[in-house]
């Protein structure tokens, strides 16, 4: 008998007995619900509203938009910073969108929407610190979150990374002398910045970014029709404006950000960005 051929055609069968992986666009459109994870407790991207308890911000408005166009109901099911890419590689959720920034090694384990914006990350620090550029902090103590494209940055600079579950954590280990300054996206530093000129230790931006970042949604790797209609709903929302309507509500000039939205939803390879690990 040849044991080989054997083995081999056992092998074959084996492999075509395995279950195709589930088309999850057919699963979301069948269950009419788009799972989305976003930030538990990061304004303005999402966070709970303090007299409503939902969910609010930027993030849980863009996925309700992504949902309508899907035809479908958005269940928004607030997750950490770290497990941002774990729950939607193990399929806990469909689509994580929250902040999440582009990087070598999430990219190997989920896939990356075409980018909607690029995210600066900022240090902040006391506003009597006589740092001006980010090389002035190498070999110190930096706050962030925990598994965020912030604490990259920081290693990346030759910092020493102090990590917490939240940014209020993080902040408040530099306000007490813990930590040298703190890195997180412009959003949240611009607000910080502006809350302590009027309450505890006043701080100030270092103008020089830490580092750029294209933002996008994570999917599951080997799903190209979500992909793709994720994709295009993404450009219809950015032609139609509606991307900018909602940046505009939580994040433009008439908001304590003030901040004007002048990216266009493209592909990475059209793009100029810090590629990190």
């Amino acid at each position: 008998m040849n044991w080989k051929c054997l083995i081999v055609s056992a092998a074959l069968v084996g492999a075509a007995s395995l279950p195709a992986k589930a088309d999850q666009l057919d699963t979301i459109l069948s269950n009419k619900t788009l799972r989305c994870a976003t930030y538990a407790d990061v304004p303005p991207f999402s966070s709970p509203d303090l007299k409503t308890r939902e969910m609010v911000g930027f993030d849980v408005d863009l996925c309700k938009a992504i949902a309508r166009e899907l035809g479908v109901t958005a269940e928004i099911k607030p997750i950490s910073v770290e497990a941002r890419v774990p729950e939607v590689k193990l399929g806990r959720v469909d689509i994580t969108v929250a902040n999440l920034a582009y990087t070598k090694s999430r990219a190997e384990q989920i896939q990356y929407s075409d980018p909607y914006y690029i995210a600066k990350e900022m240090l902040i620090v006391p506003a009597d610190d006589a740092g001006k550029a980010k090389a002035d902090y190498q070999g110190q103590r930096i706050a962030s979150t925990k598994g965020s494209t912030s604490e990259l940055s920081i290693k990346l600079n030759k910092s020493e990374p102090l990590t917490f579950q939240d940014t209020g954590s993080a902040y408040l280990a530099v306000q007490q002398g813990k930590a040298r300054g703190m890195v997180a996206n412009t959003m949240t530093t611009t607000k910080l910045v502006n809350e302590s000129q009027t309450r505890g230790k006043k701080m100030r931006m270092i103008e020089e970014p830490m580092l750029y970042q294209p933002i996008g949604i994570g999917m599951q790797k080997d799903q190209p029709a979500l992909t793709a209609k994720v994709n295009e709903i993404l450009h219809k929302l950015d032609d139609t404006g509606e991307i900018n309507k909602i940046w505009d509500t939580w994040l433009g000039p008439n908001t304590e950000y003030k901040m004007t939205r002048t990216d266009k939803v493209a592909p990475l390879t059209e793009l100029k960005f810090d590629v990190i690990p």
